[in-house]
C-alpha cells in the first residue's frame, strides 16, 4: 500500500529482457538506504517487488502482464521513473490510498500554464469515468493528484512547482502515456451499487399489474 507521496526519481541502470518478462535495475537519484529483499516499491505508480539490492541500486521483475497493461514497456535504459517506498503503519498519510495496481493507461492530451502551476489534460479510457470525480484523487505514475475537472474520458490536473520538480511530470509530452490508477474507495463504492444501477443492470418487469390489482380488490 502506497500513498502517492513520491519520495524521488530514480533512473533504469538496466533492462534484461527475456520475451515478455523484464528483469530492472533501478538507481534511486537519492539517498535510500535499508533495502528489504521482497518489500514494495512503486516504479511510476506499479508495485514491483525487490529481489536484490545493493548500496546504491536493486532489482525488480515485471511480469508479461505488468509490462503489457503499464507504461513500463515503454521504458528504456536511462529512462526517469517515480519511486516510493509501501507505507508504514504510523506514517503520514500525506496523498491517498495507491493500491500500486494500475487501472489502465492515460494519454497527455495538452499542457497550459496557470501561473506558477501546469495544468495537464489527460484521456483515459471511458469504461472507467464512474471512478473519476472533480476534487477526488487519482495516482498517475504513481503521484497523488486531485482531479481539477473530468468528463467523460478525460481529466484535468493542476501540477504545482514542487510536484514539477521532484517528480517525472516534468517530463511529461503530449502523447506520452501515463499509469492510472483510481481511488480504490471509489472502486468499492461502484463495486456495492451495482446491483442498483439501473444503466448496468437489466430492470426486471414489476409483478403488480393491473390485472393483479383488480384480483386483489383494487
Amino acid at each position: 500500500m502506497f500513498t502517492g507521496i513520491i519520495a524521488g526519481t530514480g533512473q533504469i541502470t538496466a533492462m534484461d529482457r527475456r520475451g515478455r518478462e523484464t528483469r530492472l535495475t533501478l538507481r534511486p537519484n537519492f539517498t535510500w538506504s535499508g533495502y528489504v529483499r521482497g518489500e514494495s516499491i512503486a516504479v511510476n505508480g506499479v508495485c514491483l517487488t525487490v529481489e536484490t539490492f545493493g548500496s546504491y541500486w536493486f532489482t525488480a521483475y515485471a511480469s508479461a502482464e505488468t509490462m503489457s497493461v503499464t507504461n513500463l514497456g515503454d521504458l528504456r535504459v536511462s529512462s526517469v521513473v517515480n519511486l516510493e517506498r509501501a507505507l508504514a503503519l504510523g506514517d503520514r498519510l500525506g496523498g491517498h490510498i495507491v493500491s500500486g495496481h494500475v487501472d489502465c493507461l492515460a494519454h497527455v492530451q495538452s499542457i497550459r500554464p496557470a501561473g506558477e502551476s501546469r495544468i495537464y489534460r489527460l484521456d483515459f479510457p471511458s469504461t472507467f469515468a464512474m471512478q473519476v470525480i472533480a476534487k477526488g484523487s487519482v495516482a498517475l505514475d504513481g503521484i497523488s493528484l486531485t482531479v481539477n475537472d473530468c468528463g467523460q474520458d478525460y481529466l484535468e490536473v493542476n501540477i504545482i512547482p514542487a510536484t514539477q520538480r521532484e517528480t517525472t511530470i516534468s517530463h511529461w509530452v503530449p502523447g506520452q502515456s501515463v499509469n492510472m490508477e483510481t481511488d480504490v474507495i471509489g472502486k468499492y463504492v461502484s463495486r456495492m451499487l451495482a446491483p442498483w444501477n439501473t444503466a448496468s443492470t437489466p430492470v426486471k418487469p414489476s409483478a403488480i399489474t393491473p390485472d393483479f390489482l383488480k384480483e386483489h380488490g383494487f
